[in-house]
């Protein structure tokens, strides 16, 4: 019995990369992989131009294809996690739409997950995107991976092959706000690394914003790190030590040198701002980490769907 591949891909504003991606996949399963059968599943994250349509014209074409349209947009990391638990392949390949990530990578990914790895990701060990947003994320993945105890992977997007059995450990999992970099670090089986290149897009705009990679940057942090808070909490501790000790002197050579020790109002605001700044800076973290456990507690769906089409 041929075994079943699933290919994973999310969309959003994607028309002009759905058509030829499809056909590239075809392609390669004919001329390279004719060993497995396989299924392409769209998962579109509320689309307003006309991917949709693009997408309905593809699965009316052929039976492999298939899409989930979501109601609203659900975010992008939200949407490729549903996605990915509504396959039914012997393994799942997450992968973007815009050519970012090299198809022909499939052969390797398969390759490797017949050598016995369940879990086969690509890392990004050179990018043709800003070579100055690469050197932001490289500062990222070194702090993060730095103040936790899970080894967090670098320049890892999400790109890969997931056996089946690791897609039940999604499915199981239950959570509103799924970190797939850090659930794949966390709780995955062994896994293969293979580096690529990743390539520029092939056509439209990148999706991504400050606000955007903020948020998974934060969603990174505040799940898998308890350093920050802690070191607001020694910091605190050391502050107040030190506050205690320059009040106190101060009181003792104001006593004993009245006229001579003139006290301004210089030390006081320089202590005041110094302290009030210290605070805002990790009640900001803290209202991050609360932002994140409110986010859990209120178990809201991943997604809603609209449609699914071929299922």
């Amino acid at each position: 019995m041929m075994k079943k591949v699933s290919i994973i891909i999310p969309t959003y504003n994607e028309d002009e990369n759905v058509i030829p991606l499809t056909a590239a996949i075809k392609s390669l399963f004919l001329e390279k992989l004719s060993q497995y059968d396989y299924e392409i599943v769209f998962i579109d994250n509320y689309s307003k131009d006309s991917t949709r349509l693009k997408l309905e014209g593809l699965c009316a074409m052929d039976q492999k294809v298939k899409a989930i349209f979501n109601a609203k947009n659900f975010g992008q990391l939200r949407s490729p996690f549903y996605g990915m638990m509504q396959t039914k392949g012997d393994c799942t390949i997450l992968m973007c739409a815009d050519f970012q990530d090299p198809i022909e990578l499939i052969v390797d990914f398969l390759r490797e997950w017949e050598n016995g790895y369940r879990i086969v990701i690509g890392i990004k060990n050179k990018s043709k995107e800003s070579k100055l947003m690469y050197f932001f994320r490289s500062c990222y993945y070194k702090t993060i991976g730095s103040t936790t105890e899970v080894d967090h992977i670098s320049h890892f997007t999400g790109f890969g092959l997931y056996d089946k059995t690791f897609i039940d450990v999604l499915r199981n999992l239950d959570d509103p706000v799924p970190y797939l970099r850090g659930i794949v670090a966390e709780l995955g089986f062994e896994r293969k690394e293979i580096p690529y290149v990743q390539a520029k897009r092939r056509a439209g705009k990148t999706k991504n914003n400050f606000f955007s990679l903020y948020d998974i940057g934060m969603l990174g942090i505040t799940s898998y790190t308890k350093v920050i808070m802690r070191t607001a909490t020694f910091i605190g501790f050391f502050a107040s030590a030190i506050s205690m000790l320059i009040a106190l002197i101060t009181v003792v050579f104001k006593l004993f040198f009245w006229n001579e020790y003139p006290v301004g109002s210089a030390a006081v605001l320089t202590g005041v701002f110094l302290i009030g700044s210290i605070q805002l800076f990790f009640i900001g973290f803290l209202g991050e980490y609360i932002l994140n456990i409110n986010t859990r507690v209120m178990k809201r769906p991943l997604v809603v769907e609209d449609k699914r089409i071929n299922f």
